[in-house]
């Protein structure tokens, strides 16, 4: 017999790979709680139970008990970091990790850090999040202060995705006194700095934020590679579009996106410039030129070789775009598709953002009562969440809005 937990663990692996509730496998001839108990490894099965079960299944009793064929979770790790590229073994760990008897916490870690990035790239936040949570209690366990910082950067970065604040905000603060504490190098210590200056300066913390700045590059900036460089200065650069310093912010972003070229890092490459259109667009007035510029260019790029998530970023940018550029049909357009989506995986800023432009939109189309409406409830909902940066975002779209379809030369859109 198969001892527990591995029995557990292959049990419900099957049960899965199957699509079946505990419900829909127990049937009348046990209980769901039985079931439970046997998955969690609490309780040892019977004979009956097995033979139960694997008739269930559509398996021979052997599935169940019989010798593990898989190989160790080292193993797997192994061969991943040998494969050539472009190799995805997402699956293959995930299954790693479920039959993983937990001896080697620290391949549990490498292999959960793995899977908790191939889901952040995907847009899977929730996912994410529930894997970074158990990366924080190993992280804690094995006592290694560098995995403790890293799990807590990426926890936060997370968080903040999903637009939660109030558990991004202490994360950020923990992982920078982790860095400082344990005198962890200086790119472990920009990179829980970075983060921190993002979710302050999306609470509104313009002050603190722009101290934190400070600090960044006079302390760590000069020493740091092209790419945290790069991703620096396009922190600091939020700070000053924030604070309304636009031409200190497109210098900034202008000095970071020089910092790497294309061959380098093209996944950062192309998001730099992504998030430089987003800065772009911010500014006041917009820099619809350069914005345009920098989004054709990582156009270039995410059009071929791209995610999901990727495209749907670049199809929001390109509608915002389209809105600052006077093109209300294809702003409109780009927007209903991907509100439309059942899969959408943008972030909450993001989705936020473009509800905000639908709402604006529908405003500029005549439905003025409807869009103030939707931009009011978005209001209130992020100042409840503490998005607070977001929330002036949203308040100051409706004003602005309002202001221009009351202007006497206002562009008037029939198409709504």
């Amino acid at each position: 017999m198969l001892a527990q937990p591995h029995f557990g663990r292959r049990l419900k692996r099957l049960r899965l790979e199957r699509g079946l509730s505990q419900a829909s496998l127990v049937g009348d001839g046990m209980s769901t709680g039985y079931l439970s108990r046997l998955e969690s490894g609490e309780r040892r099965p019977t004979e009956r139970a097995v033979a139960y079960l694997a008739e269930r299944l559509g398996v021979d009793p052997s599935a169940l008990t019989g010798p593990d064929r898989s190989r160790s979770l080292t193993g797997v790790l192994a061969a991943v970091a040998s494969a050539p590229p472009g190799v995805d073994d997402t699956a293959a760990i995930s299954r790693a990790v479920e039959e993983d008897p937990g001896d080697d916490p620290a391949a549990r870690w490498q292999a959960l850090w793995l899977l908790s990035r191939a889901a952040g790239r995907e847009g899977d936040y929730q996912r994410e999040h529930a894997l970074l949570e158990e990366l924080i209690e190993l992280s804690d366990r094995l006592g290694a202060a560098e995995l403790r910082a890293r799990s807590r950067v990426r926890y936060a970065r997370c968080t903040r995705a999903l637009g939660d604040m109030r558990a991004a905000e202490p994360a950020a603060v923990e992982a920078l006194a982790i860095a400082r504490a344990e005198q962890l190098s200086a790119s472990d210590t920009t990179a829980a700095l970075m983060v921190l200056i993002s979710i302050e300066t999306e609470l509104g913390r313009l002050e603190t934020a722009g101290r934190h700045v400070a600090e960044l590059e006079r302390d760590l900036l000069p020493g740091a590679a092209p790419a945290q460089a790069a991703e620096a200065l396009w922190t600091a650069a939020m700070v000053s579009n924030r604070q309304g310093d636009h031409a200190t912010a497109q210098a900034r972003l202008e000095t970071a996106l020089e910092l790497l070229q294309g061959k380098d890092d093209p996944v950062l490459w192309t998001r730099l410039r992504a998030a430089a259109t987003a800065a772009a667009l911010q500014m006041s007035p917009p820099r619809v030129a350069a914005a345009g510029r920098w989004l054709g260019e990582a156009a270039s790029v995410l059009d071929l070789i791209g995610t999901p998530l990727q495209i749907q970023e670049l199809r929001a940018l390109q509608a915002h775009l389209a809105f600052h550029q006077g093109d209300f049909d294809r702003a409109r357009a780009l927007s209903r598709a991907l509100l439309g989506d059942e899969d959408l995986r943008l972030s909450y800023r993001d989705r936020v953002r473009l509800r905000v432009l639908d709402g604006q939109l529908a405003i500029l189309a005549g439905r003025v009562d409807e869009g103030i409406a939707v931009l009011q409830r978005l209001g209130r909902e992020a100042t409840e969440s503490r998005n607070l940066d977001l929330a002036a975002h949203i308040w100051q779209s409706l004003a602005t809005t309002l202001a221009d379809v009351r202007a006497p030369d206002a562009p008037v859109d029939e198409n709504g």
